[in-house]
């Protein structure tokens, strides 16, 4: 049905219904340039809001009749929904505008808990910067995906932090858009941790006196761990302490405690469970987030039936996180962690679709763990599935591009989109289609030139310039590396070092140019922070990608230090260790060598036992500056460690040589490698004998290497089942090599 902004009228009679009326006017006239006419009488409007027992505020229904819509909820929170859902639906070319379907329905979400964390504070990569209107602007964007929760913070460890970006108070703030939340009717989840040196009493006493303060308080979440300390017996006292207390205040709010297991205590998830079987007075249901005790599957069974359980999914991290970039396998190219970090941009829509259809059917519903608007794709195909799982990603991005992207096809904004998310597979350097998503971008800038002052649009196309940096940076330096080698192998130290100095090429300075330029622009427009000393970045992984984006993404940078360190040998010798360099990860055809990084876990051939955690180094100033080889890039954080090789020649000794995080061992003293299941060490973590020469020559600070033999016995027809364990600290490791003795 096509519509006329200069003739379509918006009808509303109750307070609720006009407020839903003018915000609906503010849409429309945003795409149209013109505002609606409104109207409380008569028979002759074409959108109406009309106030009805729907079910629940969560529910509404949509009556489209021979060109009048008619939307039916139980007030402002379903009005709304309503009007999203015909905004969603609807194609803008001017002043007229046509809705592609019927949109007759009653519509009833999944999931009863839909929402986001949108904490003022001073991590986020943009939310600290932000205006009361932005965060009232940002609260109507998440209900057009059909979110009724928001996640605020109170002071973090009772007292302010308000860096210079902050425009108010955090207490200030927050009494602000608890009021503006309860004004959409979104309800208010607080995230307050318990701080050091609280009792259980004072804990309560300050819960309770903020909530007094506060306009709308529906749920609090004390997290278990991170951060978090208490044993699991004296946690859930003190959240019995605190229920009791704020619902002297407002017997509705709910304490959901999150079973997110503090570093050190042993056992704590057991107990956490024992203690809620015991007593679960004051306890409405539990969450489930980053570090939790047991997987969400396990938890679910043992937490008592008639809790539920809300998800905690973290949406906005790529590495060292929940669920890192591809966290199935845990594979993103260690040139992507470098370059873009923790905390990029990061548009996954089936990743995380794939991740809400493994995980919806263990919980009531979710609020995700944002720090920003660089995961704002994610947030809104999140929300859609919470509220209804059978949409598919296509669709619900089609919706992100109409309501987002007013003006431009939409088929073309989900592929810009979907072509981010499929940049990240594989190695940059051969991907090509990194190019080709760089050129959709370029042609959507020039096509439909109004984008360019469109927020979102600017930090997806930020973030293809930097794919397309890193991808080309890395052909070149590669290319240079090769090239390099060549004349090492010939004897020609002082050409080879001056190739690896070669310059990078004008396109490539232009686009690093760019990337400058919309990193000023997307500060100015939605104060995303994308450095330390110039936008107040909380740090390098907290979405500050213009600290990471030159870092090494070849060995390029690693074997110019070598030639350094070089310096101190003479003549036969330096050639020797900087043809070492070139050739450090070289074996023979019956040895073995394995890297984290390089890699992966499917490089291991065998499956990993647990939840195995990846701690990347790439993205880290500090470390990756030279100092360290691509092939160490990446840790391996476990329990265990397995590894299956073959090819080793019969009847042959071997080494096997592994190099381990340098750390503290002391509480370790029950590591065991094996070999076909015949143990080869067993003792103190790491064992083994040193090779200092080597760890100074071949190795950065932090890093050791540690030897243990292998005898031909332990070999059974030339494969090896390798296996490390450590009950305590576990196993920490970048790579390994299986040599002949």
């Amino acid at each position: 049905m096509k519509y006329s902004i200069e003739t379509f009228v918006i009808k509303a009679v109750t307070d609720e219904e006009k407020k839903a009326a003018c915000l609906f006017a503010d849409e429309l006239e945003a795409r149209t340039k013109k505002r609606p006419a409104l109207t409380e009488n008569g028979e002759n409007f074409s959108f109406g809001f009309f106030t009805k027992q729907t079910g629940s505020k969560d529910c509404f229904s949509v009556d489209d009749k021979d060109g009048t819509v008619f939307v039916y909820a139980m007030g402002i929170r379903g009005f709304i929904y309503g009007f999203a859902t015909f905004l969603k639906n609807c194609i803008f070319e001017g002043g007229i505008f046509e809705t592609e379907c019927r949109i007759s329905l009653d519509y009833s979400p999944g999931k009863e808990i839909r929402g986001h964390q949108l904490g003022y504070r001073t991590t986020p990569n943009t939310y600290d910067a932000w205006s009361y209107e932005d965060y009232r602007r940002y609260y109507l964007d998440i209900m057009f995906m059909g979110c009724n929760t928001v996640e605020h913070i109170p002071y973090e460890s009772g007292k302010s932090r308000r860096n210079r970006l902050m425009k108010y108070d955090e207490e200030e703030f927050l009494i602000e858009a608890c009021r503006m939340a309860d004004e959409f009717d979104l309800d208010v989840s607080l995230w307050y941790p318990n701080a050091d040196g609280e009792t259980d009493e004072s804990a309560a006493e300050a819960r309770k006196k903020l909530v007094e303060k506060l306009p709308r308080v529906n749920m609090i979440f004390p997290p278990g761990g991170d951060p978090g300390n208490l044993p699991a017996d004296e946690f859930l006292k003190r959240c019995r302490a605190i229920s009791k207390s704020v619902k002297s205040v407002n017997k509705d709010i709910k304490i959901f405690p999150s079973a997110q297991a503090p570093h050190g205590i042993e056992n704590w998830g057991e107990e956490f469970i024992k203690g809620l079987e015991e007593n679960s007075e004051g306890i409405d249901g539990i969450i489930m987030g980053p570090n939790h005790a047991f997987p969400l599957d396990v938890l679910r069974k043992k937490v008592p039936d008639h809790l539920p359980i809300r998800f905690y999914p973290d949406i906005t991290h790529n590495l060292r996180c929940e669920y890192p970039v591809h966290f199935e396998r845990d594979d993103w190219h260690y040139a992507f962690c470098a370059g873009l970090s923790r905390e990029c941009t990061n548009p996954r829509p089936y990743e995380f679709a794939c991740l809400h259809s493994l995980t919806k059917d263990f919980v009531c519903g979710s609020v995700s763990y944002s720090e920003g608007i660089t995961d704002d794709v994610n947030k809104f195909v999140w929300s859609s599935l919470d509220y209804d799982d059978h949409q598919s990603v296509k669709n619900i991005l089609t919706d992100y591009a109409r309501l987002f992207f007013s003006g431009v096809p939409s088929y073309i904004i989900i592929e810009a989109i979907l072509k981010l998310e499929e940049n990240w597979y594989g190695d940059p350097a051969e991907n090509e289609d990194i190019d080709k998503t760089l050129g959709i971008f370029r042609s959507l800038s020039e096509k439909y030139s109004f984008l360019n002052e469109n927020w979102r649009f600017n930090q997806l196309f930020f973030r293809a310039e930097c794919d397309w940096l890193i991808r080309h940076r890395r052909i070149f330096e590669l290319s240079l590396v090769e090239k390099a080698k060549i004349l090492v192998n010939q004897g020609n130290l002082r050409d080879a070092k001056a190739v690896l100095l070669t310059d990078s090429d004008d396109e490539y300075k232009s686009v690093r140019k760019d990337i400058d330029r919309l990193a000023a622009l997307l500060f100015d427009e939605i104060g995303l922070q994308l450095d330390v000393a110039h936008y107040c970045a909380d740090s390098p992984e907290r979405g500050a990608v213009l600290d990471t984006i030159d870092l090494p993404v070849s060995d390029r940078a690693w074997l110019l230090n070598r030639f350094e360190y070089a310096e101190r040998f003479d003549g036969e010798k330096k050639a020797e260790f900087i043809k070492k360099v070139f050739n450090r990860n070289s074996v023979e055809s019956d040895e073995f060598y394995y890297s984290v990084a390089e890699d992966g876990l499917a490089g291991t051939g065998e499956p990993q036992e647990g939840e195995v955690y990846i701690n990347v180094q790439a993205d880290r100033p500090d470390v990756n500056n030279g100092q360290m080889p691509c092939c160490m890039f990446k840790v391996f954080d476990n329990y265990s460690f397995y590894l299956e090789a073959d090819g080793f020649s019969e009847g042959t000794d071997y080494r096997l040589i592994v190099t381990f995080v340098d750390r503290n061992y002391d509480s370790a003293d029950l590591f065991r490698i094996t070999a076909n299941e015949k143990t080869i060490y067993e003792g103190e973590l790491p064992g083994g004998k040193s090779n200092s020469v080597y760890d100074e020559e071949m190795l950065c600070n932090g890093f050791m290497t540690r030897e243990y033999p292998l005898p031909a016995y332990v070999f059974e027809n030339g494969k090896l089942n390798l296996v490390m364990e450590e009950e305590k600290i576990g196993v920490m490791i970048s790579e390994l090599r299986i040599v002949r003795a």
